[in-house]
């Protein structure tokens, strides 16, 4: 009987070694972002407590979180009442300690909570690692996958919202993606929703509000009615809706409609002042003031940042917003804070989609040296340490094997050049050195051959 072919968990995925070089060069291009900008790495563990993680994502997002049983007997501590009624939400918490971190936000609110005495405030953090959810496996969507965050905690200053701007702007225009940075305030839209007599509806007004560009003013319009708000609140609601003009232009006419509005107008003294910075130095991406952005609204009490890509059809690849008391969940209260998040995975798919990775970075070794029998093999282990040690990504055949099949294992591997060693190479001490994608051939000295490969990197 055949044996069953292995397989892995749903949700997770096996990445081939070109697939690692493109996101190694994403990850590698945000950190060097977040580092140029003064951010320092921190890490935190695959695992954390269960009770840091729960009640702090909400019902919906407990349940995406992935468990850990305990070691040992497990079940010795389960309640005999709660197992005959089969509460497997109550017995999963007894017979768990750990569980799988579901995002770094959480944890990092932990870590800054336990390190306290150990930090300098403001404290301007980056992580890149992977989290866990136990969410429905789907296109764009994994039970395992990487978030790219910074964060600045401990000042107020809206100049921290222009720097993580300017890291967006930076990381994406290194990228090559052209994009759109979406800013709302969320103090902004509490305002609105008090002005159109339905501060209590906020949640339910921004989320429908938040589906305009997918189902249209009229089915936004229909689901506002459905969510208990009545005409004169959704028609005081329309010139907010439909906005236009650029930021300047915009503004003034929130400033019109939310003179009434203490908070409202706070939201929008904050997006001035941001705007206002960034006329100093402007960004290379476009920075659209959106009125219908709500994400995370729960979460967030200031700036709101949301990054599409301008040339794919792509949902959000970069988020973020401002929370006034992270740390307050673990008893560390007052401590405001700003932070975006880019999606690795989401930013791989894109460029993908629009070729834009280099060509070079999925060069492994750039030669192979070719042998064909042993003195050649001893002799070309020497120039192979040459290579090394300039900084040629190298390699050498390792068994005695037809020039074909050396070739070839060449070309499978995408390796641009072969060095062919044979004993009238050794003897004139002049190398065969051949292009794998021109087929062109020439006859040079080890030395030369490394500088010819140095400059050849260059290009």
């Amino acid at each position: 009987m055949s044996k069953q072919k292995p397989s892995i968990p749903k949700g997770t995925r096996d990445f081939q070694p070109e697939e690692i070089a493109r996101r190694n060069y994403i990850f590698n291009s945000i950190q060097g972002v977040f580092e140029l900008y003064g951010f320092k790495p921190i890490e935190t563990p695959a695992m954390e407590n269960l009770s840091t993680l729960m009640g702090k994502y909400g019902e919906e997002g407990d349940r995406l979180i992935f468990k850990i049983l305990n070691s040992g007997d497990y079940l010795s501590k389960a309640d005999d009442n709660l197992l005959g009624e089969k509460d497997s939400l109550r017995v999963s918490n007894q017979i768990s300690e750990k569980a799988l971190r579901y995002d770094l936000t959480v944890p990092f609110a932990r870590y800054v909570v336990q390190h306290q005495n150990e930090i300098t405030f403001p404290f301007k953090r980056f992580q890149i690692q992977p989290v866990w959810r136990a969410d429905r496996p789907q296109k764009g969507r994994y039970r395992e996958f990487f978030q790219c965050d910074a964060d600045v905690i401990g000042s107020d200053a809206l100049f921290n919202e222009v720097e993580l701007l300017q890291i967006i702007d930076t990381v994406f225009t290194h990228l090559g993606l052209s994009i759109t940075i979406k800013i709302n305030n969320r103090k902004i839209l509490a305002g609105v929703a008090d002005y159109i007599g339905f501060p209590d509806k906020i949640i339910d007004i921004t989320t429908a509000i938040d589906k305009l560009d997918k189902i249209g003013l009229e089915k936004v319009n229909e689901e506002l009615m459905e969510r208990g708000l009545n005409i004169n609140a959704i028609s005081a609601l329309q010139p907010v809706l439909q906005l236009k003009g650029n930021h300047q232009e915009k503004i003034m006419q929130l400033k019109a409609v939310l003179n009434t509005s203490e908070l409202g107008k706070k939201g929008i003294a904050e997006i001035e002042e941001i705007f206002s910075i960034l006329d100093i130095n402007p960004l290379k991406s476009n920075v659209e003031l959106d009125l219908t952005l709500a994400r995370g609204l729960n979460y967030y009490t200031g700036a709101i940042i949301e990054v599409k890509a301008n040339d794919a059809k792509m949902g959000s690849i970069c988020g973020g917003g401002r929370y006034d008391d992270l740390t307050g969940i673990f008893g560390l209260p007052g401590l405001s804070g700003v932070g975006i998040s880019f999606g690795a995975d989401r930013i791989y798919d894109v460029m993908l989609e629009l070729n834009l990775f280099p060509r070079n970075i999925l060069t492994f070794s750039e030669v192979l040296l070719v042998t064909f029998g042993n003195e050649e093999h001893k002799y070309a282990q020497k120039v192979l340490s040459e290579f090394r040690a300039n900084g040629i990504k190298s390699e050498l055949y390792p068994d005695l094997a037809k020039m074909k099949k050396q070739i070839q294992y060449a070309d499978k591997n995408k390796i641009p050049f072969v060095l062919i060693i044979g004993t009238d190479e050794i003897a004139s001490g002049k190398l065969a050195l051949k292009n794998m994608k021109t087929g062109e051939q020439n006859l040079m000295s080890a030395d030369e051959i490394i500088e010819y490969l140095k400059q050849y990197k260059k290009q």
